[in-house]
């Protein structure tokens, strides 16, 4: 009998997906677990599975349709199988068409008047160099430059542009006249030592001003936008800022890299992924959602730890689950895994959905401190900076000496800052001892 396969939800807001891709065509085999569609959310293109095995008998929508969630998609069934929509019961909604970017901006950009166009059309023919130097003799209107130098009227614009010395220039023109591509190889094969200009003398840098750019929001940034918004403004942020001490963690780092495959070698952040799941475990109550409706904050009990990863036009955060129970390496391999099915457009349901705690790393950009957004519904957020050589005070000298500084963003309605105090101070256990992410 056949099958029917709706929009499936993909995430707790999602409330409609842009179907992007048939994967199986009608008319061809499918495998239950087989790729059938790649759907964009709010938050990524996901490749759906197929829940059962048959063959794809009809597509009810087309690609770049807008499709609300449950709404029916396909039907699978036996080869040869009739498909009746109404006796599958099927009500059918209508898709919306998702318009171009390109009619976006078509639509978003003026037009000008005719006469405005004419002019503009004027005014570039006017200014609009010859396509190649034409040698004509001497005039009164070119002259001749100070020791009897030749120069053609571009050369001699180009010349003054770049501030070029003209009596330093061979021509290779007809009677050794200076063409444009003599001043084009002279700054290629003789720079010029400048000197600082003078304010009579200054010359602007020249080239027209580039027009506005009319960008359409990408659903990415636009979900983004409205869930950081509505976190801003609803949950009470409060912050607080611990530095570690990271020596001994990059040393044992740099030890235990020499003996792993490239692929398995483990970054500072899987550390600090490992040593937040490690703190939760003794601070359940940052490990939580806070269930507004109900009016009671859910503490879980697995810990699954995001990660904040840059995409275009925005960010997505995959899932390291059970980060608490898992070795360094297997937290480097996974993590790799889904940031490189991120990047490559082919992100799972499972990589970004379910964490109960959020991280979000700048070190890698040299950013030594910053703050970030709760991710709603979960209570904190970990901001991570950069590992720096800096001066450092120890038994009243100064020495140099190797730190980190996060900050915790927390929901004032789940905790408050002594605990929020209390959680950094046991991550330092982890990150300033590292052994005791090994054991």
């Amino acid at each position: 009998m056949a099958e029917v396969v709706s929009m499936p939800k993909l995430g707790f807001d999602m409330a409609e997906g842009t179907l992007v891709r048939w994967v199986v065509t009608e008319g061809n085999q499918i495998a239950k677990g087989n790729v059938l569609a790649e759907i964009e959310t709010d938050k990524a293109t996901v490749e759906v599975e197929s829940a059962f095995e048959g063959v794809v008998l009809r597509h009810l929508v087309k690609e770049g349709d807008i499709v609300p969630v449950n709404t029916p998609i396909a039907v699978i069934g036996a080869a040869g199988e009739a498909v009746d929509l109404k006796v599958l019961g099927l009500q059918v909604g209508e898709a919306v068409a998702v318009e171009p970017a390109s009619a976006k901006l078509a639509a978003a950009k003026p037009e000008l008047p005719a006469k405005a166009v004419e002019t503009r059309e004027a005014a570039s023919s006017e200014v609009a160099p010859a396509p190649h130097d034409v040698f004509v003799q001497p005039s009164e209107e070119e002259g001749l430059m100070p020791g009897g130098v030749r120069v053609s009227p571009l050369a001699r614009k180009m010349a003054k542009q770049r501030g070029i010395d003209l009596r330093k220039v061979k021509g290779s023109g007809p009677n050794g006249r200076i063409i444009k591509a003599d001043i084009e190889t002279y700054r290629e094969e003789a720079p010029k030592v400048e000197a600082r200009p003078t304010p009579t003398a200054f010359q602007p840098a020249v080239g027209e001003t580039p027009a506005d750019q009319v960008v359409p929001l990408s659903r990415l940034r636009g979900a983004i936008g409205r869930r950081m918004v509505e976190s801003k403004q609803q949950v009470p942020h409060f912050y607080v800022t611990h530095e570690y001490n990271m020596a001994a963690l990059m040393a044992l780092r740099k030890q235990i890299n020499a003996y792993i495959p490239e692929a398995e070698k483990i970054s500072v952040n899987d550390f600090i992924v490992k040593a937040a799941a490690l703190a939760l475990r003794a601070f359940p109550n940052l490990n939580a959602s806070l269930d507004e409706q109900k009016n009671e904050v859910v503490r879980h009990g697995a810990i699954h730890v995001g990660v904040a990863v840059a995409v275009e036009n925005g960010l997505l955060t995959v899932v390291c689950r059970n980060a608490d129970r898992k070795s360094l390496r297997q937290i480097a391999v996974e993590l790799k895994g889904m940031v490189g099915r991120v990047q490559d457009g082919k992100v799972r349901p499972e990589d970004i959905e379910g964490s109960t705690f959020s991280t979000s790393n700048l070190g890698m950009f040299d950013v030594e401190h910053f703050i970030a957004i709760i991710n709603p519904p979960e209570a904190a957020i970990l901001a991570i900076g950069s590992v720096k050589e800096v001066p450092v005070v120890e038994g009243g000298e100064v020495k140099a000496g190797t730190r980190m500084k996060t900050t915790l963003s927390v929901d004032h309605r789940v905790s408050d800052g002594v605990e929020a105090a209390k959680f950094l101070q046991e991550m330092a256990k982890y990150l300033e001892e590292p052994l005791r992410l090994m054991v």
